[in-house]
């Protein structure tokens, strides 16, 4: 099993707030909230990273990989909260549907989709080739935390403790409200699909700060190994990973079916926001505390 033995490792921006990290075409990208142009840091082997510039200074939240393309989306700037790259060194700003907020993007089944957690309720935006950009109305108007394609299906989580809190679509366009049962209203951060199971992390809820679907519809409350607040997680090598921004001593939990959790021992120092896989290691990044260590990995 991996995910278990974690190094720190020294990013080429050390203040930078890391927020999102992806993985494609042999390269690892991560980008940042903060900092000046070099809000993204690329690596070939998710120890030795370079800084790069972003096309503008807005603060990038999460960032994918899909058909040849890296894409990140922003919560913040005008008209430009999208920028692309075909190898994650040389970017450009798109012209995004919406001044939104927006916090994930995911790529499946031709389509990039991204969603919001602010703005009117057209909080989703798709593109087939990552530059040009359409709003979609939302299935309601929640703190959208976070999307993910699987199983023929798109799947959004909310990070609100009300009403719908995760809502599905079959292209992206055309969303439906679900819900994740009272004893699941809580607040989700990050959402993953493996091994035929979406799997769901949150921030709030007494031991069941996991939940799990195999269709995005019917979910199922799982224990997490601690009671702190997990903000990312994602699935690689047979095993999912999670990572949080508080606790002591373990900061990270791995599962080998997204039901039975296990606590590893992770640095404490910064705030771990999010987590990626590729060509067998693990990536962590993270922001506020901590000093030119907010990243660590693990094979």
């Amino acid at each position: 099993m991996t995910g278990r033995n974690w190094t720190q490792r020294q990013p080429p921006v050390a203040e930078n707030w890391w927020t999102g990290v992806t993985y494609g075409n042999g390269t690892f990208v991560a980008v940042a909230l903060s900092g000046g142009g070099g809000r993204v840091m690329t690596s070939p082997d998710g120890i030795n990273w370079t800084a790069r510039n972003a096309a503008v200074a807005n603060q990038w939240r999460a960032v994918t990989y899909g058909n040849g393309l890296f894409v990140a989306v922003a919560q913040n700037g005008t008209g430009n909260r999208v920028m692309t790259s075909p190898d994650g060194i040389n970017w450009t700003a798109q012209q995004s549907a919406a001044d939104s907020g927006w916090q994930g993007v995911t790529y499946g089944n031709g389509l990039f989709v991204a969603v919001a957690n602010a703005g009117d309720n057209g909080r989703v935006m798709t593109s087939p080739d990552g530059i040009n950009w359409t709003a979609q109305l939302s299935a309601a108007s929640r703190y959208w935390s976070s999307v993910a394609y699987g199983n023929r299906k798109f799947v959004a989580v909310a990070g609100a403790s009300h009403g719908a809190q995760m809502m599905t679509s079959p292209d992206g366009i055309t969303w439906t409200s679900g819900t994740t049962g009272q004893s699941l209203l809580q607040y989700w951060n990050s959402l993953t699909y493996g091994n035929g199971l979406f799997v769901a992390v949150g921030s709030d809820g007494a031991g069941t700060r996991v939940m799990t679907s195999p269709d995005g519809l019917a979910w199922t409350a799982r224990q997490s190994a601690a009671d702190i607040a997990w903000q990312g997680v994602t699935y690689g090598n047979g095993i999912f990973v999670a990572v949080a921004d508080t606790g002591t001593g373990s900061r990270v939990m791995t599962s080998p079916d997204g039901i039975n959790w296990t606590a590893q021992a992770s640095p404490d120092t910064p705030a771990w926001k999010a987590v990626g896989f590729g060509d067998g290691i693990f990536v962590a990044v993270g922001g506020q505390g901590g000093t030119g260590d907010r990243l660590m990995t693990a094979v």
